[in-house]
């Protein structure tokens, strides 16, 4: 490697680990909103909106597939302000929560309105040049050593997070303060009955 490679590479490296962060961080939401998006379609309601919307024509479902995006901007926005007023806690909750159910609802729609979208000329053109693009770039990167190093560090991370997670419960069921939700709740509903009366 030639002198002025190496010194490209140290100039590029960081954007890559954050290139490989973002990635990782899309496909973590895309994986969460199709979960979600699974769990709430089995609700009636839900069930006949979703097949309203997969018999919208092309142009009315490139708008409710586009109508997320419109919505969370002001959400965002207002994040912003209240992380530039001293809530950054908030702030950031209101972001995160926002691209959790953005990226629910994105999927959602992207699966319900395909089909329809991609009877507009222009829109399956640019839906396949995105995607070969996409395909292209997203395979250029995940063969990189940072994402692979980003990827084992992001799994090990999870890895610890669910044992964690796990230790926790099991530690709870043992102790004095381990009553379930349920009984809490009967109790609480007891004691309501008994002031009652």
């Amino acid at each position: 490697m030639t002198q002025a490679k190496r010194r490209r590479y140290r100039l590029l490296a960081p954007l890559v680990y954050l290139a490989a962060l973002i990635l990782l961080l899309e496909e973590w939401l895309w994986d969460i909103g199709t979960r979600v998006g699974a769990v709430i379609a089995r609700w009636p309601p839900v069930r006949e909106f979703d097949t309203r919307i997969r018999a919208l024509p092309p142009y009315w479902a490139l708008g409710a597939f586009a109508l997320p995006a419109v919505l969370l901007f002001p959400v965002k926005l207002l994040a912003l302000i209240a992380i530039a007023n001293g809530h950054p806690v908030t702030g950031v909750l209101v972001i995160l929560l926002a691209k959790i159910g953005g990226a629910a609802a994105v999927t959602r729609l992207y699966s319900l309105t395909l089909p329809s979208l991609l009877t507009l000329a222009w829109f399956a053109r640019w839906h396949a040049v995105f995607m070969a693009f996409k395909d292209k770039w997203v395979g250029k990167l995940k063969g990189t050593l940072a994402y692979q190093r980003t990827s084992r560090t992001a799994f090990a991370l999870r890895e610890r997070l669910r044992r964690a997670v796990k230790a926790f419960r099991r530690r709870g069921r043992g102790g004095r303060h381990s009553m379930r939700p349920t009984r809490i709740l009967r109790r609480f509903a007891a004691m309501w009955r008994a002031r009652r009366r």
